[in-house]
């Protein structure tokens, strides 16, 4: 058989460093490359795109190999693009001094493209709480749009119910999760950061979205000079002083002053360290904590007379 009989597809170069996903967008879409000057980030994108360790890496990598899996843009006016999915990929090339990066454009709504940049990244390994809750608003918002817009062409609109339903299935959360994340969108910017640094847990952050935006200012007041963080139960009676219209600075104040008791300090002793110096009659008359509370003033008590005699 001769050898020009015989036909070899050898693999393309971009094909050993290309993923399955880049193969599956060039069957479908072309991919162009734009210069990142002309490329705007996506409007109130939630998804923030911080210089850490894992950018850096990033970094590294699209100078050795280039981006290999594609952003995704649309096109504006004055032939220019907006970025959907790939802010990271863009801020990396901007780092290592790429001028250009691989892109799929697509022609699409605002709709279409805030639940196209939502989808794009809520699946990351690592999220806030404000880029979840503000993402899950974005899509749900553009869902209930494209609802509306369907009702005019005889297509059923979608009801809150569904759209929470909707994006929790697509996200593994249930619609309650949803509407939940939802509502942290409601707190004012400072409050949510809390939410961020974990100062905040989330469901009575939930709680404190029910306030007046006077009132969650008193509660971050209370967090920052005070370092007193609402519990669940806590945030619950400020929601319905709210919806009561009986609230007020002074009784939150009062109210966030109890004690909690996830707020006392508390002292671990390990059994098995202490345990050979308690006597077995204080083990058995049950007065192991008075003991341990004699011993210790016992020993302050010691401490002084000799700190004393140290002056003399």
């Amino acid at each position: 058989m001769k050898n020009s009989e015989i036909e070899m597809k050898l693999p393309k170069l971009d094909d050993l460093f290309s993923t399955q996903e880049q193969r599956d967008y060039e069957k479908l879409e072309k991919v162009d490359e734009i210069d990142i000057n002309k490329i705007t980030d996506f409007p109130n994108h939630p998804f923030k795109v911080q210089n850490d360790e894992k950018m850096q890496e990033m970094i590294k990598s699209v100078k050795e190999y280039g981006v290999i899996v594609p952003v995704i843009v649309r096109p504006k006016k004055n032939n220019t693009y907006e970025m959907i999915s790939g802010h990271r990929r863009k801020k990396a090339c901007e780092l290592a001094g790429i001028k250009k990066i691989k892109c799929i454009v697509k022609n699409l709504t605002d709709d279409e493209a805030t639940i196209l940049m939502v989808d794009s990244n809520i699946q990351r390994d690592e999220i806030l709480p404000s880029e979840k809750a503000i993402a899950y608003k974005m899509k749900y918002d553009a869902i209930k749009h494209q609802g509306k817009r369907n009702d005019l062409t005889s297509f059923p609109m979608e009801t809150k119910l569904r759209t929470d339903e909707k994006i929790g299935s697509e996200n593994g959360d249930s619609a309650s999760q949803v509407y939940r994340y939802i509502r942290l969108t409601n707190l004012i910017p400072e409050l949510l950061d809390e939410v961020d640094k974990k100062r905040i847990a989330f469901r009575p952050a939930v709680e404190l979205s029910y306030l007046s935006e006077e009132n969650q200012y008193v509660v971050l007041n209370k967090l920052e000079y005070d370092e007193v963080s609402p519990s669940l139960s806590q945030a619950i009676v400020l929601k319905k002083m709210q919806q009561e219209g009986t609230i007020t600075e002074e009784k939150i104040e009062q109210l966030l002053d109890n004690e909690k008791p996830n707020q006392k300090d508390f002292i671990k002793i390990h059994n098995e360290k202490i345990e050979k110096y308690i006597p077995s009659r204080i083990k058995q008359a049950g007065k192991v904590e008075d003991f341990i509370i004699m011993c210790v003033q016992e020993y302050i008590k010691k401490e002084r007379q000799r700190q004393q005699r140290e002056l003399r």
